[in-house]
């Protein structure tokens, strides 16, 4: 029986989506629920199953074509078997282990073709050209990992098969590189511009002192670890500090819909997460009701799924309010932009041991600069900076979240 591969419902935020990856070909067997094509849409690439064993006789679409909701990319037949290999005059002597090849006791992994990888690591492969049979799996059981082809997929034992091709300048010896955006940083750009020219964007700033929070983590993180199985970090803090100063400050959790103000009477906050094809702000969804243990626990599995490839169109959508960590990457001070149709975003950077005075005296402390940018067609500089002083007050006194002051 023939079986449709379809492209799956897209929500009604993503028009389209392009075929990134074929993992199988004509002819090649498949199995129920196996990934057979990858789809990059403007936010995700979502991976299309197999809906049942068989053999894939036809492939419709190919990579780089864009495709729609319910388009066929291919046939399976169901049921069929694909053809067996034809016999060799004589048996094959056992080829010497590849790096990618090795078993467990070498310490170097299991088989790492590209049906094997995860969905981050495939796509590297694909693009660069990385056979990851070359590759040497650090990961879990030896696993190859997306982080593995681009540190060894580059050196010359494994250079990608198919390098892009530099463009030199005539008459000179300095080569430049043409390289499409892929259709997520692609949606980026759209969505700043539209931040830029749709929203009357303002910044305000404070700074935090942070040794209260520090001497929490301190006191409490080896016994929080123990009994959650994740550690105590900042970020807990602040997105339970901005669900509370949400709730106290409603028109920094409201949106814009033409002529209307949408207040929502709950806190979805975003995280904006860092991925290699672009900045993704996964979603926490009534953040008001988290715990720390499952703030931290939701913001390490959005990590692991981002570096993975493996969010969901799901994890996306939505958000009221975003919580960016410039400091991660050593920011001191900066102005983050608004993600619409949200209102307002909360930016934190580097904490840095400054001379503060306190009680008079002079004390080193461990300070972060903070900043909310926000559109001023709807909130007055009076209630985001009110917002930002409860965001500082709560943070400098961490014991008052517990109570909920």
């Amino acid at each position: 029986m023939a079986l449709e591969v379809k492209v799956p419902v897209l929500p009604e935020s993503v028009s389209d989506a392009t075929i990134a990856t074929w993992h199988k070909k004509p002819g090649d067997a498949v199995k129920r629920d196996e990934n057979l094509v990858d789809l990059e849409t403007d936010k995700v690439v979502l991976e299309v199953p197999a809906t049942a064993d068989g053999v894939l006789k036809e492939i419709l679409k190919q990579v780089g074509d864009t495709v729609t909701s319910g388009e066929v990319l291919g046939i399976v037949i169901e049921g069929a078997a694909a053809p067996a290999p034809a016999p060799t005059a004589q048996a094959e002597a056992p080829a010497a282990p590849k790096p990618g090849m090795v078993n467990r006791e070498s310490g170097l992994g299991k088989s790492a073709d590209l049906d094997n990888l995860p969905p981050g690591a495939r796509r590297v492969a694909a693009e660069q050209g990385i056979d990851p049979t070359t590759v040497t799996g650090t990961g879990r059981d030896g696993r190859v990992t997306k982080e593995d082809l681009i540190t060894q997929g580059k050196s010359p034992a494994a250079a990608p098969s198919t390098p892009r091709p530099a463009f030199p300048i005539p008459g000179s010896s300095r080569p430049e590189e043409r390289v499409p955006m892929t259709r997520m940083r692609a949606k980026i750009a759209e969505r700043l511009m539209q931040s830029k020219n749709s929203i009357a964007m303002l910044t305000s700033f404070n700074e935090i002192n942070l040794g209260k929070v520090a001497a929490m983590r301190k006191e409490l993180g080896e016994a929080f670890e123990k009994a959650n199985g994740i550690k105590l970090g900042f970020m807990s803090f602040f997105v339970k500090a901005a669900a509370e100063a949400l709730k106290r400050h409603p028109i920094i959790n409201a949106s814009v819909d033409g002529n209307d103000v949408i207040y929502h009477g709950y806190q979805d906050i975003s995280v904006a997460v860092s991925t290699d094809k672009g900045l993704v702000t996964p979603v926490l969804r009534n953040a008001q009701e988290m715990s720390f243990a499952e703030i931290e626990k939701a913001i390490a599995s959005y990590a692991k799924k981002a570096r993975e490839g493996g969010l969901t169109l799901d994890d996306l959508q939505g958000g009221t309010f975003t919580i960016t960590n410039g400091g991660t990457f050593g920011s001191l001070f900066s102005t983050p932009i608004v993600n619409p149709p949200q209102s307002a975003i909360l930016g934190m950077h580097a904490i840095k041991e400054r001379a503060i005075v306190e009680n008079g005296q002079v004390v080193a402390a461990p300070m972060m600069y903070v900043a909310i940018s926000y559109d001023h067609r709807i909130i007055d500089g009076k209630d985001a900076v009110l917002f930002l002083v409860d965001i500082k007050n709560q943070l400098e006194n961490p014991h008052r979240m517990l109570v909920g002051l």
